[in-house]
C-alpha cells in the first residue's frame, strides 16, 4: 500500500511532539541526577552517624567488660561459694582408693581412677564439724597436722583463733600421761590425716576426747566423731579447710580480727570458677566418648562371639 501523504499540520503537529518529548527526557535526567546527588550525601549523613553510634556502643561496652570483671575480681576475694571452693581448692578430688566407710560420699571416679566425692555431702559434714568446733574454747582444742601441705593455714588459724596447734611432730602421750612437765587435757582433738597423725589420734582414743578428722577417700574414719571428707592431701583443700574452720570460729566467738583472704591460707593464686567449667565440660566430653568407645569395643566383641560360635556350628565343634 502507498503511503498516506501527510498534510503541513500534521507534520507541525508530529515536530512539536517530538520536541516536547526531548524536553521532558531532558529535565527527567536533570531531576535524576540531582536525586542521585542527594541520595550520596544522605548516605555520607548516615555513615557518619553510625559510625559515631558504633564508637558510643564500643564504649559503652568496653565499660560493661571493666565493670564484670571488677565484680569479678571483687568475688574472687570472698563472695564464692562453699561448693565453688571445693572445686577451685581441688578439695573433691580423693585418691584411686576407696575404704568401705568412705565409698558414700564418693560421687563418682575420674578417667584416670581418681575418686570424685560429693561435694553437697562435703558441705554437710563440714557444716556438722564447724557447729562441734565452735562449741569449745581456744584452750580446750588442739589441731594436729603433720603434712606439710598444710601448715601455713594452720599457723594463721592459731595466730587467729589462739588454738594450740603441733604441725612438725606431736608429742605422743602429751595429753595422756600426767607425769609428763607439759601435760594438759584437751576437749577436742582435730587432725588433718587420721593415718598421719595417728598418735593423736590413739591419745584421744584413750581418753574418750571428741575427735574431727579430715579424711579423704583412702582413710578409715571409724574413730572420728565427725568426718570432713576432703582431699587432705593438698595445701589447696588443707587451707581452705582450715580457713573455713578459722572464719566460723571468729564469728561465733566474736574475735575482732582481720580474716586473711583464702589465698592467703592456701599459699597461692586459685583459679576462677569459669575455668574451672570449662575444664569439667572438657572431662564430660571425653567421658562421652570413652562410653562411645566401650560400647562399639563391646558390639565388635559380641560379632567376634558369634561369628566363632557359627564356624563352630559349621565344623561341628
Amino acid at each position: 500500500m502507498p503511503r498516506k501523504k501527510l498534510t503541513d499540520e500534521e507534520k507541525a503537529a508530529k515536530k512539536a511532539e517530538k520536541d516536547t518529548k526531548k524536553v521532558v527526557t531532558v529535565k527527567t535526567k536533570e531531576e535524576i541526577e540531582q536525586a542521585k546527588k542527594k541520595l550520596e550525601e544522605r548516605r555520607k549523613e548516615l555513615e557518619k552517624k553510625i559510625t559515631a553510634e558504633d564508637k558510643i556502643d564500643v564504649k559503652k561496652v568496653e565499660r560493661k567488660e571493666t565493670k564484670s570483671e571488677k565484680t569479678e575480681e571483687k568475688k574472687d576475694d570472698k563472695d564464692f561459694t562453699v561448693l565453688e571452693n571445693f572445686v577451685r581448692c581441688g578439695s573433691h578430688l580423693g585418691t584411686k582408693i576407696i575404704t568401705p566407710l568412705m565409698r558414700p560420699f564418693v560421687y563418682r571416679r575420674r578417667l584416670d581412677g581418681l575418686a570424685v566425692l560429693n561435694t553437697n555431702l562435703m558441705e554437710q559434714k563440714l557444716n556438722f564439724a564447724i557447729n562441734l568446733f565452735n562449741q569449745y574454747k581456744p584452750e580446750e582444742i588442739i589441731i594436729v597436722c603433720k603434712r606439710e601441705a598444710g601448715w601455713k593455714g594452720l599457723k594463721l588459724l592459731s595466730e587467729l583463733t589462739g588454738i594450740r596447734v603441733f604441725s612438725k611432730k606431736y608429742p605422743a602421750g602429751i595429753i595422756t600421761n600426767i607425769k609428763l612437765p607439759n601435760f594438759f587435757e584437751p576437749e577436742l582433738i582435730v587432725v588433718a590425716d587420721p593415718w598421719l597423725d595417728k598418735n593423736a589420734l590413739n591419745d584421744a582414743a584413750i581418753i574418750h576426747k571428741k575427735v574431727i578428722a579430715v579424711c579423704d577417700t583412702n582413710n578409715l574414719v571409724d574413730r572420728a566423731d565427725a568426718v570432713i571428707p576432703a582431699n587432705n592431701k593438698s595445701n589447696k583443700s588443707l587451707g581452705f579447710i582450715f580457713y573455713a574452720l578459722a572464719k566460723e570460729y571468729m564469728k561465733a566467738w566474736k574475735i575482732d580480727k582481720k580474716l586473711p583472704e583464702l589465698e592467703e591460707f592456701v599459699g597461692e593464686k586459685l583459679e576462677s570458677v569459669v575455668n574451672l567449667k570449662a575444664a569439667k565440660k572438657r572431662e564430660e566430653e571425653l567421658e562421652k566418648d570413652k562410653d562411645k568407645i566401650d560400647e562399639l569395643l563391646s558390639k565388635v566383641e559380641q560379632k567376634k562371639e558369634d561369628t566363632e560360635d557359627k564356624t563352630g556350628a559349621v565344623y561341628g565343634v
